[in-house]
Formats: structure tokens, sequence, C-alpha cells
């Protein structure tokens, strides 16, 4: 039975068993990192409050009024942002590499790159500028929808082990949304489809302002990490190829 199921994979079970140790090893070395970054309490604020006095400055504090829309909404709407937050950065994004590996791989290893890529730049980002999210500053106004609307929140049990709840520039979610999404809608053949992924990253956007997770300069950030990340690794890609391609290169026939 196994050996019939592995005729549907592109490699086989050997490979896909790579890519799982690949990508679930980098996500238990990733969470580690990220929980032990630097976790300066009194530093994550300050830069919050940095934050918060840049988008004043521009009048641009949108983040507040995101969250009377949706705390006014009804609860399906603050289910659905709340659910998006949770399910966006592991579950959608892992079921989307999933989907490319086994009907898109050529595409596969440089959507995946991408990713990977993307989230170590976005660690560097958490250990040199420690951020509190929009939800810690009670006084200004934001509130923690996770909190008080769903019994699955940043306090509960492993989540507030392994997260480090200061990591909120870049915003990653954002970054990850944006690389899943482009790579989606490039991808896929239905035109609805092509439609969807391409208003996923602005859903997730979104999301994570409306529940207080993040400024829209962390949105802003993350996005701009995964355009470094991406023009690093196609500068990468091009030049290696270029490389394969010079003169006095012996190519297999």
């Amino acid at each position: 039975m196994l050996a019939r199921a592995g005729r549907f994979l592109p490699r086989g079970w050997g490979d896909l068993g790579l890519q799982l140790f690949i990508w679930f090893g980098f996500a238990a070395v990733y969470q580690i990192a990220r929980g032990t970054a630097d976790r300066s309490a009194f530093e994550a604020f300050q830069n919050g409050r940095h934050v918060i006095a840049i988008e004043r400055g521009l009048h641009s504090l949108v983040e507040l009024d995101l969250q009377r829309v949706i705390l006014h909404s009804g609860s399906v709407v603050l289910g659905a942002v709340n659910w998006t937050y949770w399910l966006a950065q592991f579950v959608v994004l892992a079921l989307a590499l999933l989907w490319i590996y086994l009907f898109r791989y050529d595409a596969f290893h440089r959507v995946r790159n991408w990713v990977l890529a993307t989230n170590l730049f976005a660690l560097v980002g958490y250990a040199l500028i420690p951020t509190a999210p929009p939800r810690m500053f009670p006084d200004d106004g934001f509130v923690d929808t996770l909190a008080s609307a769903a019994s699955l929140n940043h306090g509960s049990g492993f989540i507030q082990l392994a997260s480090n709840q200061f990591a909120a520039m870049p915003s990653v979610h954002s970054a990850d949304a944006f690389v899943i999404g482009f790579a989606m809608a490039m991808l896929v053949r239905s035109r609805i489809a092509a439609i969807l992924w391409t208003l996923w990253p602005t859903w997730v956007w979104f999301s994570v302002m409306a529940t207080g997770n993040h400024f829209w300069l962390d949105v802003a950030a993350g996005v701009g990490v995964a355009l470094v990340a991406g023009t690093m690794l196609a500068w990468m890609e091009n030049r290696r190829l270029d490389e394969l391609a010079a003169p006095g290169m012996i190519c297999d026939p």
C-alpha cells in the first residue's frame, strides 16, 4: 500500500521524508531561537511606544479603527480574524507548501527557500528590535481580541512557553502570507483561486492588525523582509545559472 501511494509522490517517500525533516527541523530551531531571542521587556515596550508615536505623527494609527470595526461586527467576523491569526502562520502555509510539493514540484524548492529565508531574516529583526505588539498597550485603547473572545490565546500553556511575546517587528505572519499568496496565485490554474490567493495577504494583514497583534509598520516591515529575501534568492539563482552558462563549462548531454 505504501509503495502504491509512493507512486503519486513526485520523488517518492524518501524525498518527502527529507522535506518534512527540513521543514519541521527548521520550525523547531526557529521557535527555540525566537523564544530565546532578546526578551528585554523594557526595550520591547519602548520600541512599541516608538512605533505608536511614529504612526501618530504620520496620522496613520489605523489599528484602533480596525479594532473598533471588528468588535462591533459580531462574533462571526471576530472569530474569522482570530482564527486567521492562528491558522495562517502554520496550517495554511503548510498545506499550501504540501500542495505545491505534490502538484507543482518544479516550483517547490524556490517557494520553500523563499519561506525559509524570509523567516531567518525576520528572526534577526526579533533579536535586534524586540517590539511589544499593540495588544500590550490597553491604555492606548488596544484590545487583545484573542484573550477576550477566544479560549486559545498567547497566555495558553505551550504558546506562552514557546513563543516570544515581543516578536512583533517584523510581522512574519504578513511576510509568509505575502510569499505564499504570491506563489499560489501564480501556480493555480483556476482564475477564481488565483484571485482568492491574491487577496489572501491583504486579509491576513487586516487580521493581524485587527486582533491587536501587529502595527501596520510591522506588516510593512514583514513585506519588506519577504521582498529582500526573494530578491536575494533570485539573484543567487541567476548568478548560478550565469556561471553554468559561462564559456568553458562542461555540461552533461
